[in-house]
Order: C-alpha cells, then sequence, then structure tokens
C-alpha cells in the first residue's frame, strides 16, 4: 500500500494525472494560481484580444492531448478546452501563420525543415481509435512565407 501511495504522489507530482486535475478545475471557481498550483507552469501563455488569459498545457511530444486554459478579468477559468480535437483540425487551412497555428493547437511534438521542398512540418501526435496506433498530425508551413500550405496525417501502427 506504501509503495502504491508514493506512485500516486509521484504522478501527481509530474503532472501525470492530468485527468484527475482536470476534473477539480472549475470555471467560475478555480484561480490562476490554482490551476498553477495543480498543472504545474504553462508551456505558453497568450493574451487575448479581450483581455482574458489562457494558459496552454502541451503534453507533446509524448502524450496526446493540449488543454488550454482561459481566465477571465477576475483570474477565475472561463473555459477549459482539450484543442487536439477534430474540431480544431478542422480550423487549419491554407494561409494560417505559425504563430496562428500555435494559439490553436498548442506546442507541436517536433518541427523539421525539409529545404528542397521549402517546407517546414510541424508534428502533433494526436488520438487514434485503437490504443496501439500512433496518430500524428502534420502541419506544412512554407519556408518562405512561414504560411500552411497543407496537412496531412500519418499512422504509426504499434504492437
Amino acid at each position: 500500500m506504501r509503495c502504491f501511495a508514493w506512485i500516486a504522489s509521484l504522478l501527481l507530482a509530474t503532472g501525470g494525472c492530468d485527468a484527475i486535475n482536470l476534473q477539480e478545475i472549475r470555471p467560475g471557481v478555480t484561480t490562476a494560481d490554482e490551476v498553477r498550483a495543480r498543472m504545474g507552469e504553462p508551456t505558453a501563455e497568450f493574451i487575448n484580444p479581450d483581455g482574458s488569459v489562457t494558459y496552454e498545457y502541451s503534453r507533446q511530444p509524448n502524450g496526446v492531448e493540449c488543454h488550454m486554459i482561459t481566465f477571465g478579468p477576475d483570474r477565475r477559468v472561463s473555459q477549459v478546452e482539450q484543442v487536439l480535437s477534430e474540431a480544431t483540425f478542422a480550423r487549419i487551412r491554407n494561409g494560417l501563420s505559425r504563430d496562428e497555428v500555435r494559439r490553436l493547437m498548442g506546442k507541436p511534438a517536433s518541427i523539421q525543415t525539409f529545404e528542397r521542398q521549402r517546407e517546414e512540418v510541424w508534428d502533433w501526435r494526436i488520438k487514434g481509435d485503437i490504443p496501439t496506433d500512433e496518430w500524428h498530425l502534420h502541419v506544412h508551413f512554407d519556408t518562405d512565407s512561414g504560411r500552411v500550405v497543407r496537412t496531412s496525417r500519418r499512422l504509426e501502427m504499434r504492437g
């Protein structure tokens, strides 16, 4: 029993229990300081046009989630969104900038440049239907303009 308690405390300390922590975050109640205490330091912070602030909690490169937690002027949670979803993927369109894509999807797992093709490809691990499969979403940018030219997906069969 001691081992289980030790493992549970280790997971909580390292952010391994996002599902538990996220259940405790309540819109209109939980403060920005409480979110940091539960989730750790965000991978990025965005100031929105309406004055609200969004914390990014990306679990890339090994995870398949990125939560954007938005706070109103009172520094209380107004919204929690898992952005690595089909709804977000549908919003990626040709012509978006790198900054716009980062704001929509969070930090990518990796970035590769293909000089001959004049492309920079951002990669995110995403959820698939079968747990043993590993899916990736790629956003391709033109290296000259820094704008999206296409998206693609890749499946890595596991097990």
